[in-house]
Parts: structure tokens; sequence; C-alpha cells
């Protein structure tokens, strides 16, 4: 059985790939990003599972679940996160994955999920689909920005340049100066990094 996991978080990525390869019937292959994933998919899939993260560069919610989907052959795709909601798991769920994998797994659990998507049923489990939503508290500032402005936030938190975050939002460079600029103005920051380190502290990016 072939498996491909994508994930941009390199440590995350190889600790499952090292887990997972330790099945003797799992040939494992990996990912950083969803252009990788499908590069992979279309030169050497379909794949028998393919596991991709949620919040990867290249997923744009569950549009790269989809586009998967359509390339992976009619073979399960599912989707993992370490912090999406039980509503973006019901979603994915309905879009088609095979199942929804939260980070926090048990790694005995990882395997039955793995086996039971591979067998060709759907995986969601129990304990994480039926707990209560957690209230939702927003931050004053967060609700000053908009959902392209905290995108982009979120790659000056990540140390990302200006061309890496258009890279991975698809946008051009100037466009993302200029969301820069208006974030240094609305978080009354000096510069990028200051912003950044607002965000932090203010727990929204």
């Amino acid at each position: 059985m072939r498996l491909l996991i994508a994930d941009d978080h390199a440590l995350v990525r190889d600790a499952l790939c090292a887990f997972l390869a330790r099945e003797p019937d799992l040939q494992v292959g990996s990912a950083e990003c969803l252009t990788e994933a499908v590069r992979r998919i279309e030169g050497e899939g379909p794949f028998d599972l393919v596991l991709l993260d949620y919040e990867m560069p290249g997923m744009h919610g569950l549009d790269g679940l989809c586009r998967a989907l359509s390339l992976n052959g009619g073979l399960p795709v599912a989707l993992m996160s370490g912090a999406a909601s039980r509503q973006v798991a019901r979603e994915a769920l309905d879009a088609g994955a095979a199942g929804f994998l939260p980070k926090t797994l048990a790694a005995a659990s990882l395997v039955h999920a793995v086996r039971f998507m591979l067998a060709g049923e759907i995986y969601a489990p129990v304990a994480f689909m039926t707990a209560p939503e957690p209230e939702a508290a927003t931050h004053p500032l967060e609700d000053k920005l908009s959902e392209r402005e905290r995108q982009v936030l979120g790659g000056l938190c990540r140390g990302l340049s200006n061309k890496e975050i258009a890279r991975e939002l698809e946008l051009q460079e100037v466009t993302v100066k200029l969301h820069v600029k208006t974030l240094c103005r609305k978080l009354d920051a000096r510069n990028r990094t200051q912003a950044a380190m607002v965000a932090r502290e203010a727990g929204i990016a």
C-alpha cells in the first residue's frame, strides 16, 4: 500500500512518515506543500491514501482537498489538522474526504485510522466530532483585520518575505506590500517585525 503524507511542518511530517513506515506493508512518501503533493500524485499516483494537512501552503481551505480528490483516481484522500474545527471536519467529509485526523491522535489510533481508510471506510474520531465547540474569544485587534490581512499577518509571524507570502497566497508581491503597510497602520506597528510581535502577543496569528 502506497501512502503520501503532505505537511509543511518538517518535524510532524517526518515523524508521521517514520512511524507509518514501520508497518511492513506500507510504503510512505511525503510532500511539504499542496503543489508538491499534486506533482507527486500526477507523476507517481494514484496513491492508495493521501493525507493532507489542512493548514499547509496551497490548500486554500477545502479547495486543496477537492483538487487532490480529482487527481487521485478515486482512491481515498483525507485531511489532518491540529487546529481545524469540527465544522471544517464535517465539510471535508461532505466534500468526499475519506477521513479527518486530528494531530492529537495517539500513534496506535493513527495506524488504525490509516488502515480503516485503506479498507474503503470513512474515519472520523467520535470524541472529536461530538465534543462541544469552545467559545470563540476574539481579540479586539482581530476585528480590525480582513481575512486576507490575517493570512498575510500569519506569513509575517512565520518570518516569510513578501515574495514568499505572495507565492503562498497566489498574490502579486506589490499587493502583499500594501497589505503589510495596512497591517502596520492597523496594529500601530513601526514595521513588519513589530507587527508580528503585536500579533503574537495578542494571540491573533
